[in-house]
C-alpha cells in the first residue's frame, strides 16, 4: 500500500490516519477493509457519524435513484423535494410522538456550525454575552464552538483569546478516576447563589450549553438531577437551555435524544454526525419558535445548508425509528458491552479501570494515557478501530454501528481484551 502520496502532499494536521496507519478501500456496515485485503471491525464508526453503518443498504438505494433521477443534491436553504421528504419524516418520526415543537434550522454541514448558530442565536435572543459551559466538553473547532470546548490542545491552537464563556463542573452520574468534576446539583447551588448576590460580579449569562453525555471529553453522563437542576437555572436566570446532542443523539444510547425521558426541554438542540444517515454531511439545530423568530432572513448561512444526499440518507435513517425494535436492540447491545467492560475491569481490578457510558456508547478509563495508546495500537494491528478520549487520551470509547452483526461486536470485544491483556504483561 503507497501511503507515500498523503505524507508528501496532505497536511501534518491529519491525525485519525497517524492511528490507523493504512489505506482503507471499501467498507459494510461495522467493518472496513484495506487495500491489501485486511478486514477491521469497527468500534469508532466515524466518530459517531456512522450510526446506520457503513454504505447502508436502504440509504445506499435512495441515493442510487436520487442522482439518477437528477436530483437536488445542492440548493443552499432553496425548497427541495427532498429537504421536504426529510423535514416531514423528521417531524412525523421524532418531533410528534414527543410533543416537540421546535423549528429546524439547518446551517454548515458539521457540529461546529450547529453549536456556533446556537451560541449566536442565544446572545441575540437574550441580548446578553456570556455562555455557561461546563469542564471536560466539547464542542467543536471554530472560535465560539472552541471557546466552550475545555481540551486545552484544542484551544491552545486558537491564537486568540477565546472569551464569553463561564467554564463550570459537569455533573456526571459517577466521579471518574481522577477527576474532580464536582458531580451532584451543589455546583448548581453555589452557581444560583452567585447570580443572586448583586456583589458577586457575574452578569446573567445568555445560555447554558451542555452536553447529557460528554463522548469527546471521556463519556462522562449526567445525571438526571443535574440536567433539570440546570434546566431550571437557566430558565430561572432568562437565559436559553442549549443541548448538544451531536454525538451522543441519533439513537446512539438507546433512545433517539440522550437526554429523552429525563423530563427537560432544551430551547435548541444541536444535532449532527449521525443525522445524515450514510456519513454525508448535516448538521441542525431544534429551535423553539418564540426564539426561531429573532432571526433575520439570511441572517446565518452556510454555502452547504442543503446538502440533498443528506437529506435522501436521513429520511431513510428514520426508518428505522418507525417502530422500537432498533432502539431496543441498541439498549441490549449497549448492556452487552458494557458487562463485558465490567468483566475487563474486575479481572484486572488493582488497576481499578472505570467503565461509564450509557447504550451503545460505552467507554473503559485506563487512568493512563500511555496504556490507552498502547492498547489501541494492538486493536489496530490485530484487526479493530477504536478511538481514544478523555484527559491524555486515557479512555477508550467504543461506538460501533447500531447496526452491528452479533458476530462482529463479539469479535471486537474479544480483540480488545486480548489487546489489553497484552499491554498490561508488556508493562
Amino acid at each position: 500500500m503507497d501511503m507515500n502520496v498523503f505524507e508528501q502532499w496532505e497536511s501534518d494536521i491529519r491525525g485519525y490516519s497517524r492511528l490507523y496507519p493504512t489505506v482503507f478501500k471499501s467498507a459494510s456496515n461495522a467493518r472496513q477493509v484495506d487495500e491489501a485485503g485486511k478486514s477491521y471491525v469497527d468500534f469508532f464508526a466515524g466518530a459517531g457519524v456512522l450510526n446506520f453503518g457503513h454504505n447502508n443498504e436502504r440509504m445506499k438505494k435512495a441515493l442510487i435513484e436520487f442522482i439518477q433521477n437528477d436530483g437536488i443534491a445542492h440548493s443552499l436553504d432553496m425548497y427541495t423535494t427532498v429537504k421536504r421528504d426529510f423535514i416531514q419524516a423528521f417531524a412525523q418520526t421524532i418531533l410528534e410522538p414527543r410533543k416537540m415543537n421546535y423549528k429546524m434550522q439547518f446551517m454548515g454541514p458539521t457540529g461546529t456550525n450547529a453549536v456556533e448558530a446556537a451560541m449566536k442565536l442565544a446572545r441575540k435572543v437574550t441580548g446578553r454575552q456570556t455562555i455557561v459551559a461546563y469542564s471536560h466538553g466539547f464542542h467543536g473547532m471554530t472560535l465560539g464552538a472552541l471557546a466552550a470546548t475545555a481540551n486545552s490542545y484544542f484551544r491552545n491552537a486558537a491564537g486568540v483569546p477565546l472569551n464569553h464563556v463561564l467554564r463550570q463542573p459537569f455533573g456526571c452520574e459517577t466521579l471518574c478516576k481522577g477527576c474532580t468534576l464536582g458531580c451532584g446539583v451543589d455546583s448548581v447551588d453555589r452557581l444560583r447563589a452567585l447570580y443572586a448576590d448583586p456583589s458577586s460580579g457575574l452578569e446573567p449569562p445568555a445560555a447554558f450549553l451542555v452536553e447529557a453525555i460528554q463522548a469527546e471529553g471521556g463519556v462522562h453522563v449526567a445525571s438526571k438531577e443535574w440536567l433539570q437542576a440546570v434546566q431550571t437555572l437557566a430558565h430561572d436566570l432568562g437565559a436559553l437551555f442549549i443541548i448538544d446532542d451531536i454525538q451522543a443523539g441519533c439513537g446512539r444510547t438507546g433512545n433517539y435524544f440522550s437526554f429523552d425521558e429525563m423530563g427537560l426541554d432544551p430551547d435548541i438542540v444541536n444535532l449532527a454526525k449521525g443525522i445524515g444517515g450514510f456519513g454525508t454531511p448535516l448538521a441542525m439545530n431544534l429551535v423553539r419558535p418564540d426564539h426561531d423568530k429573532h432571526w433575520g432572513p439570511g441572517e446565518h448561512t452556510g454555502t452547504f445548508r442543503g446538502q440533498g444526499f443528506s437529506f435522501v440518507a436521513g429520511a431513510q435513517a428514520m426508518s428505522y425509528f418507525q417502530d422500537d425494535s432498533l432502539m431496543t436492540e441498541v439498549k441490549t447491545k449497549g448492556e452487552y458491552m458494557k458487562e463485558h467492560l465490567d468483566g475487563i475491569c474486575a479481572e484486572y481490578s488493582s488497576h481499578a479501570f472505570q467503565v461509564r457510558g450509557k447504550g451503545m456508547m460505552q467507554a473503559i478509563d485506563f487512568g493512563d494515557g500511555a496504556l490507552a495508546k498502547d492498547v489501541a495500537r494492538r486493536c489496530f494491528e490485530s484487526g479493530l478501530l477504536i478511538g481514544a478520549c478523555g484527559v491524555g487520551g486515557r479512555v477508550l470509547k467504543l461506538i460501533p454501528p447500531l447496526t452491528i452483526p452479533s458476530s462482529d461486536l463479539n469479535e471486537g470485544l474479544a480483540t480488545l481484551s486480548s489487546a489489553i491483556k497484552e499491554a498490561l504483561e508488556a508493562t
